[in-house]
């Protein structure tokens, strides 16, 4: 690293074109999430193989920016979940907490409706908070979260985060959320996972 953080930064990082139509932040890689690769994070095991059976639907994609590293700069990543369930539980993110468990993390939401699916890693207490087109939700460290898309069209939002979050999926792999989202009386409610 040199001595000017602007230096240490690509050009091409420091203002990228994006659109949250189709979740692209410039001409960077783009990372797509199928149900096949979130069987395990539904609650409905039977439901999520009967739409397997017959296709395998592109849940949601992330494109995201990771400048160079360092202390106190940021990464961001541009994110649109598809509308959708399974059974009648709503289509979600794999969820994860950081690597660097103490960093937070802010979601803003640029078009769609959902929330994101919050649950303290000391206490499992959980919380589901409203994202929507012109809404900022505030992800505290310690605290697993996932995205929810509980509406009819495309959720799309940006993550901004710390350099040196990480992504912690494999705690998430192992236990899941304790809360799950689903459609009840044509509103989304938040139920314990059984």
């Amino acid at each position: 690293m040199s001595a000017s953080p602007l230096l240490d930064i690509r050009p091409e990082d420091l203002a990228v074109a994006f659109d949250p139509a189709t979740a692209h932040l410039g001409d960077r890689p783009t990372v797509r999430r199928h149900l096949a690769d979130l069987r395990e994070s539904f609650a409905d095991r039977a439901a999520c193989d009967v739409v397997l059976a017959n296709e395998n639907p592109l849940l949601y994609e992330v494109t995201a920016v990771e400048p160079a590293g360092g202390d106190g700069q940021l990464h961001y990543g541009l994110g649109i979940l598809y509308p959708g369930r399974v059974g009648d539980e709503y289509y979600l993110t794999k969820g994860h907490y950081h690597s660097h468990r103490p960093a937070a993390e802010v979601y803003v939401g640029l078009r769609g409706e959902g929330g994101m699916l919050l649950e303290d890693e000391a206490t499992g207490e959980s919380r589901f908070v409203p994202l929507r087109r012109n809404t900022i939700v505030y992800v505290p460290g310690h605290t697993a979260h996932r995205t929810v898309n509980t509406g009819s069209e495309p959720l799309a939002y940006l993550g901004i985060y710390p350099a040196n979050a990480g992504h912690d999926y494999g705690a998430i792999a192992e236990r899941n959320f304790r809360k799950i989202v689903v459609e009840r009386e044509g509103k989304p409610t938040v139920v314990d996972r059984r």
